[in-house]
């Protein structure tokens, strides 16, 4: 029986693996990347106003930059690079937008974080849910207990950040997703 155990533990690793491989390898289609994009886009319109400019880009983050905010937030990053957008108004920067993934149970979760040009949080969206339970971390009142947080804020989940029956590993990859981006935007933000 315990045999038994472990093999149908093993097939579950190897399952997953494959998974992530397949996802990474081979993306969702494009039609659901251009759909992330727009609704990021919608998000930041809705949190500054059509008054602003926003300019999107490709942050590559270098091997080294990774490593150290890894180390950091205790996660890795899903891909090597993010998405990041800079809202202007006029000619003064008024926030940034980051968007990053992180795994959930088995699969991706796509989140979004809104920042004002200090680099505090102004809101967190899930932008792409994709597993079949554990969605209550979409929630506004829950993205909600984000806001005003900093690198240095405490994201200790059960403490500073609620955590939700039932979806705890949601609850968790994505805290330490946006501790993580609160990282890195400390670092880049002056550069930006």
């Amino acid at each position: 029986m315990k045999l038994i155990h472990m093999v149908i533990k093993n097939m579950e690793i190897f399952i997953r693996f494959f998974l992530l491989l397949v996802l990474y390898f081979f993306p969702t289609d494009m039609v659901d990347a251009s759909e992330i994009k727009e609704r990021s886009q919608e998000l930041i319109t809705k949190q500054f106003g059509t008054e602003t400019t926003i300019a999107f880009r490709k942050l590559d983050l270098t091997p080294e930059l990774r490593k150290r905010i890894e180390a950091i937030a205790g996660q890795r990053f899903f891909r090597n690079s993010i998405y990041m957008w800079k809202i202007s108004g006029g000619d003064t920067t008024v926030g940034y937008a980051l968007l990053d993934n992180v795994i959930g149970k088995s699969l991706p979760i796509t989140f979004l974080v809104i920042f004002d040009s200090d680099g505090i949080i102004l809101s967190t969206h899930v932008v792409k849910y994709r597993e079949a339970i554990g969605g209550e971390i979409s929630n506004w009142r829950w993205n909600h207990q984000f806001s005003d947080r900093n690198y240095q804020s405490s994201f200790s989940v059960g403490n500073d950040i609620d955590g939700i029956s039932g979806a705890t590993i949601s609850v968790n990859a994505m805290t330490r997703g946006i501790h993580k981006l609160t990282i890195l935007m400390e670092i880049i933000r002056e550069d930006l």
